[in-house]
């Protein structure tokens, strides 16, 4: 008998997860809870329980044999949903309540990064609007603005002005567009450098690094318009060389896993570092205590071993083997409804995308619900539609060939991702 595994989330991120799961020959059966109605479609199974719902979701892994959860999303891990399982006699796969504060909280990474000379941008944090005004009169602009707590990947704000960084902090302290995540804010001095994402499987000290991506979080062709969770991804990024990648693991990887531990923290799960290549090397912008999205949905698809195996054999103590197809692209284009981020119009047909011309292409879907006449769009990001080439532009072509041939009324996508790694890119 194959294992059984419990994710929990609803995703695009969750469905990547889960998909990947069942491709491995260990894992039988892939329950997603609460999942969505696309994922059904590559036979995963999916279970009405919300993610929220500890006591439930811990009945039915018991009623159902559950071998393992995997956490995807930040908010139960930050809830503390990995302690609540593992108090239950349930093996879970991410950090505890304690480690999850590394997302949870900026202010909690930041002041473990100075603690243990992680390099990364300077900071100041504050809890009221006329304090952080005040500094960002006396620091001057380019500046960046973030909420403390999770903002759904929305909660950040690159001010080139004053102007923009005054508007930031009002939305934050006066119109509470983030709730409660924006009862403080970190304002950190502004890097320069292309960002990339480095994943990595941890426990304790040891972790097994993924391939790098990066993300497109603008909402529009060229980096325009408003943040988002993540418009698209690709991998690999050919324009950060290997030596910055290694100098990451070796400044940034190793020392934060080794510093939670001896903090009496220790982390375990998917540590997501957010980084920019500096000209002084990389540093930190953040860390994720999960699978960052859409990056697993380019990442995954690279792995050529078994998933369930792997975080199997971690939890259990052992030495996972990870194996990575690094010779070729991975890209994904994420549709989102029109008026994403703000206020999005959903109930649209979900497009159906004919994938039968390339067996490397697959839709990942997110934010979709069943109706009588099928699948239609239930929130800001829809779905993604990723697939593999020989290299960027392979991808590209292949990936919007898709894209562009279905009928997408009520629906908007980046046409550039992955740009910045083509030969002779220059921004705009």
């Amino acid at each position: 008998m194959g294992l059984k595994v419990l994710v929990i989330g609803s995703g695009a991120r969750e469905h990547a997860i889960a998909h990947t799961l069942l491709k491995g020959s260990s894992v039988e059966q892939v329950f997603v809870a609460p999942g969505n109605p696309g994922m059904a479609q590559d036979g995963i199974t999916i279970v009405q329980l919300a993610q929220h719902n500890q006591a439930a979701l811990i009945d039915f892994a018991k009623e159902n044999a559950i071998d393992f959860v995997f956490v995807g999303p930040e908010a139960p891990l930050i809830d503390g949903i990995v302690d609540t399982f593992e108090a239950a006699g349930i093996k879970a796969f991410g950090p505890n309540k304690v480690a999850a504060q590394i997302e949870g909280s900026k202010t909690f990474a930041k002041e473990l990064m100075a603690r243990h000379n992680i390099p990364t941008a300077q900071y100041r944090s504050f809890s009221s609007l006329e304090e952080s005004k005040a500094y960002v009169a006396e620091h001057g602009a380019p500046i960046v603005i973030k909420a403390d707590g999770l903002a759904a990947g929305k909660g950040v704000t690159v001010a080139m002005d004053e102007d923009t960084a005054y508007k930031a902090l009002e939305e934050i302290f006066v119109d509470h567009r983030f709730g409660a995540a924006g009862s403080s804010v970190v304002i950190e001095d502004y890097l320069e450098g292309q960002e990339f994402s480095l994943m990595s499987f941890v426990r304790g000290k040891e972790f097994w690094p993924m391939p790098i991506s990066q993300d497109h979080k603008r909402a529009h062709d060229g980096d325009k318009g408003p943040n988002t969770g993540g418009m698209g991804a690709y991998s690999p990024v050919p324009q950060i060389p290997q030596s910055v990648i290694t100098e990451a693991i070796d400044t940034i990887v190793r020392p934060v896993t080794a510093a939670m531990v001896d903090e009496g923290t220790p982390f375990n799960g998917i540590l997501y570092a957010g980084l920019i290549a500096t000209k002084e090397g990389p540093k930190v912008i953040e860390f994720n205590a999960r699978f960052g999205d859409p990056e697993t949905e380019v990442v995954l698809p690279k792995l050529t071993s078994d998933l369930g195996e792997a975080l199997k054999t971690i939890l259990d103590g052992g030495t996972p083997t990870f194996t990575w197809d690094e010779h070729r692209t991975t890209l994904g284009v994420v549709l989102a409804s029109n008026g994403y981020p703000i206020k999005p119009q959903t109930g649209f047909a979900v497009p159906r995308f004919d994938l039968s011309g390339d067996p490397d292409a697959h839709v990942y879907y997110a934010g979709v619900k069943n109706t009588e006449d099928g699948l239609v769009s239930d929130g800001g990001r829809v779905l993604l539609v990723e697939t593999t080439g020989n290299d960027i532009a392979d991808a590209q072509r292949k990936v919007y060939s898709i894209v562009d041939a279905a009928q997408t009324t009520g629906y908007f996508y980046r046409h550039d991702i992955g740009a910045k790694g083509l030969p002779g890119y220059q921004a705009d």
